[in-house]
């Protein structure tokens, strides 16, 4: 099985920023900015997002540790796997960038049947929940419940809409960058 990996972003802002590696109060000055400007999807974020993100991140990261993973960056950039047209929505000026499934070390990169939010914090009981799986396991995770992006495109089944990517190689990341 080969896929590819999608990238959604801003054309006005540009691919991979990543409010995390930005000090806390970086990060939400920019998230005061977007929530003024209110023309994203970004600005319905709460408050606390930025706190609540870096905890989940802190989380991921672990247990990718414990499955052997091996990430380079304190914090993960966000693809999804294959496409999700909803994400298109989320900019005034949308662009992305795809990305071979290939490319990317199994040590190297995690993924969660959904977004890290809800993945993590959403209290259902499915079996997916709260888990971070490995390149490896999410073939087996997409064999038993297929694409999110499939059969919950409009969110009506669950919160979750694609399978997050989380990425903890800068380098793969700076191939794709016209800084």
């Amino acid at each position: 099985m080969t896929f590819n990996l999608y990238h959604y972003f801003d054309k006005d802002v540009g691919p991979f920023r990543n409010l995390s590696k930005l000090t806390i109060e970086e990060a939400e000055e920019v998230s005061n900015r977007i929530k003024i400007d209110g023309k994203a999807f970004a600005s319905r974020r709460s408050n606390d997002y930025m706190s609540i993100r870096r905890e989940l991140e802190a989380i991921a990261r672990e247990q990718f540790i414990a499955k052997g993973g091996r990430p380079y960056n304190r914090f993960p950039h966000y693809m999804t796997l294959e496409s999700c047209d909803w994400l298109l929505s989320w900019y005034k000026n949308p662009g992305q960038i795809v990305i071979s499934w290939e490319e990317l070390l199994e040590e190297t990169v995690s993924f969660t049947y959904g977004d890290l939010f809800p993945t993590m914090r959403y209290e259902d009981g499915k079996p997916y929940r709260k888990q971070v799986y490995t390149k490896s396991e999410i073939k087996e995770i997409i064999s038993q419940y297929g694409f999110p992006q499939e059969w919950n495109s409009n969110g009506s089944h669950g919160p979750e809409r694609y399978i997050e990517v989380q990425v903890w190689d800068e380098e793969v990341i700076k191939r794709f960058l016209n800084d």
